[in-house]
This record gives C-alpha cells, sequence and structure tokens, in this order.
C-alpha cells in the first residue's frame, strides 16, 4: 500500500478512499500482462538464416557439458540422500543433537569404510604374485579355435558349436 501524507501521519482513510484504493489494486492485479512475443518479420527465401536463440541448454564446450551433467547427477543423488534423511528424521519424531549427529556422521563412515576396504583389497591384490610358472615333461597339444559370428536384430541367436 502506498503511503502518502494523508496516512502516514496517522489518519485513516475513509470509506470512499479506502473503496477507490481497493479498486485500484484489484485492476492492478487483473490487467493483463504479456507473457510472450511472437516475431512475425517474414524470414528471407534466400540467403544466410539469421540466428535464433534456441530452447534448452546453452551451447557450451564438450568439458562444460560433461561437467554440468556430473553437477545434475549429484545434486539429484544429494536430494535423494537428504529426503532420505528428512524422512527418517520425521518418522523419529524428536531430534535430539545425539540422534541428529549419528544420522550425520553414518553416510561419512559408510564412505570411510568403504574406502578402506577398497585400499586394503589394492593392497592384497598388490602382494599377489601374478607370475605362474607351469612345468611340463611329454609332448604339448595346442588348438586354437577362432568363432566370429555376426548377430543382428532385437532377437540374435548364436550358435557356438565348438567340437
Amino acid at each position: 500500500m502506498e503511503h502518502n501524507a494523508n496516512t502516514a501521519a496517522g489518519r485513516p482513510l475513509s470509506e470512499l478512499e479506502a473503496d477507490a484504493r481497493a479498486r485500484q489494486l484489484i485492476d492492478a492485479a487483473y490487467r493483463p500482462t504479456p507473457t510472450s512475443f511472437r516475431d512475425e518479420t517474414p524470414v528471407p527465401t534466400y540467403g544466410p538464416t539469421p540466428p535464433v536463440v534456441q530452447d534448452g541448454r546453452p551451447p557450451m564446450s564438450q568439458r562444460a557439458t560433461d561437467a554440468s551433467a556430473l553437477m545434475l547427477s549429484g545434486s539429484v543423488a544429494a536430494l535423494s540422500v537428504g529426503g532420505a534423511t528428512s524422512l527418517v528424521l520425521f518418522t523419529l519424531g524428536q531430534v535430539d543433537p545425539t540422534t541428529l549427529a549419528v544420522a550425520g556422521a553414518a553416510p561419512v563412515a559408510l564412505v570411510l569404510a568403504v574406502g578402506s576396504l577398497l585400499r586394503s583389497v589394492g593392497k592384497a591384490k598388490a602382494d599377489m604374485h601374478t607370475e605362474t610358472h607351469n612345468h611340463f615333461t611329454g609332448s604339448v597339444r595346442q588348438e586354437t579355435t577362432n568363432v566370429s559370428s555376426t548377430t543382428k536384430g532385437l532377437f540374435a541367436r548364436n550358435r557356438n558349436d565348438i567340437g
């Protein structure tokens, strides 16, 4: 509501002034506002076409597009984790600092545990000897069979009869 000298001084509006002001506000609220524009200028029949803004994402480099897709995927993942946490806290009915600390630390502890497991598996794999020596006595027979096939269609049937 506009403040003028009369209302700022503390004098209330008369019934006629209040009615006029209410009608003015209602008319302003229901006044149509343009939400789109269509350019009716004819396009030339030949020659270079003028650039037109396309819908969707603006043109970006491949690296920027990949980073944008990664951020969007991460935001969806964060939304699902946050929603699940909110649902659990809502169903608990009460949230005290201990419960909140446990709920906040559980995903971090899980990530650290999985990272430690992967690191230990990597160390164990590095410590394994991958070199194998086979010692044979007598004659050795070695066979090599190459099978190639072309599969086309949705329901492809492979026949790899090795015999």
